[in-house]
């Protein structure tokens, strides 16, 4: 096992035992068998671990891609591929259950934990296919987060090895989200217009500005005895 991994693999043994607050560097090095130089090496933080364990996850994810599900519709690929992360994850459930009890009220943990949940979902939509560039890409993203969010918390509970509970849960998030995006999009159609009107009026008021300032140089030119040399 590579020492990165080892980390990773401490801290979620760790934390299926312990509180989140009482698991030291220290303790995680010591468990993967690294020394602490070896540790800031690799990870600059506790909370990185926790990166480097979604990143283990969307590698094992993306590793087991396939173009199978081409021809279904958007929903169905996101779902596959959302179900397939939650499989990957199994291992460290109850670690993932107390943490996520631990950090519910750490404002600043939530707020690092959701960049690495955008990172992880550019991946996963991109292996459904989802294009996320262009006008509505960040309202996919933000999206596909909220569904995941809110989907895990299901899962966290969901002792069901058929996870159907899990499933039932992604597929309503799915569909909630899939009718906000076809909202965001057809408000986006509706105001095209307005936005070409907005863009050609304060395209003018640049050239107008322009204009001024090439009318008062010329002015100045004129008054300037300088001007003549």
């Amino acid at each position: 096992m590579d020492k990165r991994k080892a980390i990773v693999e401490a801290l979620m043994d760790l934390a299926s035992r312990r509180p989140w607050h009482e698991i030291e560097i220290t303790d995680i090095a010591k468990a993967a068998n690294v020394s602490l130089a070896e540790f800031r090496d690799l990870f600059p933080s506790k909370g990185a671990v926790l990166g480097g364990l979604s990143r283990m996850i969307d590698r094992q994810v993306l590793e087991g891609t396939t173009d199978d599900l081409a021809g279904e519709p958007a929903r169905e690929r996101i779902f596959d591929v959302l179900m397939r992360r939650f499989d990957a994850m199994q291992p460290y459930k109850e670690a993932l259950r107390r943490i996520s009890q631990d950090l519910q009220y750490d404002p600043a943990s939530i707020a690092a934990l959701n960049q690495v949940a955008l990172n992880s979902q550019r991946f996963m939509l991109a292996a459904a296919g989802i294009n996320t560039e262009g006008p509505l890409g960040t309202l996919k993203l933000q999206g596909a987060v909220l569904v995941y969010a809110n989907t895990m918390r299901t899962w966290l509970d969901d002792d069901d090895p058929a996870q159907a509970k899990t499933m039932a849960r992604l597929d309503r998030e799915l569909r909630r989200g899939e009718r906000i995006l076809e909202g965001a999009e057809d408000l986006r159609r509706l105001s095209a217009p307005l936005r070409a009107v907005g863009r050609a009026f304060m395209q003018g008021r640049r050239s107008s500005r322009s204009e001024r300032r090439r009318a008062a140089d010329g002015n100045g030119d004129a008054e300037n005895p300088a001007a003549a040399i």
